[in-house]
């Protein structure tokens, strides 16, 4: 959940999975065609002084793909977000779908390349432990004209995950890096809602760093403590999708 840059240092959620995406059940994806990874995943750091705190993935997803999933996700009941923000919530305006989906997160775990790209030996440091997974609170987010999400940072969450090679038991986890994949940017018509960061926890247009949407990219960004102060920048013509999740670390 986004907090406003006054709430950066509180404490982690231990159920990030809201009792409404919990209680829905999952839909049924479109299969990963063709399979994946298309091309070689190489995780790259896109500004110096930055390689702990900011990790691109490009061509995460063929363009194909994500035309397929953009379709699909139209068919799924979002919601507006509020207008006015909870206490401590950073101002937002989109539409969303969430739902708890530990196969799903699987799938983008182990069924595109994803693990044997950030954990090879020169990324392991990165993550800030063993990475055991994704968090099966699945979000996606629509950002259509005028629509936006004010300065912010990331709360990590303390999350349960299924062991994968076992039928019972689980794994006590919690969140560090915010996965973003985007499935539309300019070249399906979307225009603004880049990601912008600032690096001195102020919103300073000197300082910032604007990383733009591409299609099939995974943008992927340290939360915590150590979060960046960030925005998702007014989207000012077509329609920005997003999939979110986060990597989960063993406690």
């Amino acid at each position: 959940m986004g907090k406003d840059k006054s709430a950066k240092k509180k404490q982690p959620s231990s159920n990030p999975t809201v009792a409404s995406a919990a209680a829905l059940k999952p839909p049924n994806w479109p299969p990963f065609q063709p399979t994946l990874p298309v091309l070689e995943l190489s995780p790259e750091a896109p500004i110096p002084g930055l390689e702990d705190k900011i990790v691109l993935v490009r061509n995460f997803w063929p363009k194909t793909l994500c035309r397929d999933y953009v379709n699909f996700l139209k068919t799924l009941p979002l919601t507006t977000t509020p207008g006015r923000p909870k206490r401590g919530e950073a101002p937002r305006v989109n539409d969303r779908f969430r739902v708890d989906d530990p196969r799903f997160s699987q799938r983008l775990w182990l069924e595109t390349g994803l693990k044997d790209a950030l954990l090879v030996e020169s990324l392991r440091n990165l993550w800030g432990g063993d990475v055991v997974g994704l968090n099966p609170n699945i979000r996606v987010y629509r950002y259509s004209q005028g629509q936006y999400f004010d300065c912010h940072y990331d709360d990590f969450n303390l999350v349960t995950l299924p062991y994968i090679n076992e039928s019972t038991g689980i794994i006590s986890t919690k969140t560090t890096w915010t996965l973003l994949l985007y499935l539309t940017s300019a070249t399906e018509g979307c225009v603004g809602g880049e990601t912008v960061f600032y690096t001195h926890d102020r919103k300073s247009p000197k300082e910032e760093v604007a990383i733009a949407p591409e299609t099939g990219m995974l943008l992927l960004h340290k939360h915590g403590n150590d979060c960046l102060l960030h925005e998702g920048r007014q989207v000012t013509a077509g329609e920005k999708w997003i999939i979110r999740t986060d990597l989960c670390v063993k406690k």
